[in-house]
């Protein structure tokens, strides 16, 4: 009889790349006689795959290792893993102030996950936050495993080169490695093989992709119009994006690609020049806006979303304003608004902090801008026709939800098998989401 397979529970924390990562560890450990489960409770294995961009993340997790204690205790065979951004950042503090774990895995070395589980029975301990010369893809399966949804995930970069003053990336991620051609084409045709018809690509910096193909450099706009001909897939779209890797025939793509969607996310962080120079961004505001103005030349509709840090360490009141009015002059449909907070090893953390209070009625300040933006920007797509792809059931009985070709979310009353992309049109505009009726 063949023996039953293991239970591995993955929680994910923070971006889409390591919900991607998530899904391509259970694959490594597949292969190693484990199965997902949606629960820690009776798991044979338990991996936090974490993230150490959101402030206090790695308090957190030990907050979540802590929970963990009794299901040790009641099966000593439990293995408890931590991966990801902090497993790189903290490395074997972890295992030191959580003895409970017994392995510790940075996010460019899960590709030995089987091989660190194999050192820790017995009772053993095992680690790798190194950056390997090899390419952790090179050693996962190239066709993705049987998944459900028709939308998808695919990192095509990591790493980044820019060196915020802010930001922990280029020491728990490394330094930017772009994927070859062959390798994320062959993964987006299994992808739609198995029914996805929207692939989202990823990287840090994912318009820096610059993969390889019979000895020559893909930018990622080429890399977008060789997926668009791939049959069966509807939609692309990418994330995250760097001002300054935002190349002409990038933004060309925008306007001649059809199934490139007309949403962007494109992060600024402030719109004072003098915090832009000491955050080491590497643009100014006024490079921003005229890149914004461009896009929408080559296409109108585009929906635009940001990222911005207010309570910069030196930030004035001048500064400050200088971010509303860059928000007042782009008008974001979407944005991603957060008060500083130090990462240990940054340039920054080094730097006098702004006084709390004054951060605090910043960000208030910021984000009421943002949402009346984001509000009127969808309202205003009330009466217009638009593409929606069916991703599931909605809350209400005949009730199916979907994303539109802009990323809103929008409820329809309709009965369409998940995956079926169809028009609609909106008729009515919520505080989250969009209501529509079939065209």
């Amino acid at each position: 009889m063949s023996e039953a397979p293991k239970k591995l529970y993955i929680k994910t924390y923070g971006c889409q790349m390591n919900v991607y990562d998530s899904e391509r560890m259970a694959e490594a450990m597949g292969g190693q006689g484990y199965e997902q489960v949606d629960s820690p409770e009776g798991a044979d294995m338990i991996l936090l795959n974490t993230c150490h961009i959101r402030e206090k993340a790695a308090e957190k997790v030990y907050s979540e290792l802590g929970r963990y204690k009794g299901l040790k205790a009641a099966n000593p065979d439990l293995k408890i893993g931590v991966a990801g951004c902090v497993a790189q950042a903290e490395g074997a503090e972890i295992m030191r102030r959580q003895p409970l774990v017994d392995l510790v895995v940075g996010p460019q070395s899960y590709h030995r996950l089987p091989e660190l589980e194999r050192q820790t029975r017995g009772g053993g301990k095992a680690m790798d936050t190194d950056f390997p010369e090899e390419m952790k893809f090179d050693h996962l399966p190239s066709r993705p495993k049987p998944r459900r949804g028709p939308t998808a995930f695919l990192t095509v970069q990591e790493g980044c080169d820019k060196f915020c003053a802010f930001c922990v990336v280029p020491y728990t991620r490394g330094a930017e490695v772009s994927r070859p051609v062959s390798r994320i084409l062959r993964e987006a045709e299994g992808l739609v093989e198995q029914g996805v018809r929207e692939i989202t690509l990823l990287g840090q910096n994912v318009n820096a992709y610059h993969g390889e193909e019979a000895g020559h450099s893909w930018g990622l706009a080429r890399l977008i119009r060789r997926l668009a001909e791939v049959d069966g897939l509807e939609r692309i779209r990418f994330t995250t994006s760097h001002p300054n890797d935002m190349e002409d025939d990038l933004i060309a793509a925008h306007g001649d690609c059809a199934k490139l969607m007309p949403y962007l996310h494109l992060p600024v962080q402030s719109g004072s020049d003098r915090i832009l120079k000491r955050m080491n961004r590497s643009h100014t505001a006024e490079h921003y806006l005229r890149l914004v103005e461009r896009i929408r030349e080559a296409r109108p509709d585009i929906l635009m979303s940001g990222d911005f840090i207010v309570g910069f360490p030196e930030e004035t009141e001048a500064d400050f304003q200088a971010t509303l009015d860059l928000v007042e002059e782009v008008t974001y449909g979407q944005c991603y608004s957060f008060k500083y907070s130090a990462r240990p090893g940054t340039p920054a953390a080094e730097r006098p902090l702004v006084d709390p209070d004054e951060a605090d009625d910043r960000l208030r300040r910021l984000q009421d801008l943002l949402t009346r933006q984001q509000r009127s920007v969808q309202d205003a797509m009330v009466g217009r026709e638009v593409g929606v792809l069916f991703e599931k059931a909605g809350r209400l009985d005949g009730q199916m939800v979907g994303k539109s070709d802009h990323l809103h979310a929008v409820h329809v009353a309709c009965d369409l098998p998940v995956g079926t992309l169809a028009r609609v049109r909106i008729v009515e505009s919520g505080p989250n989401s969009l209501a529509g009726v079939l065209i």
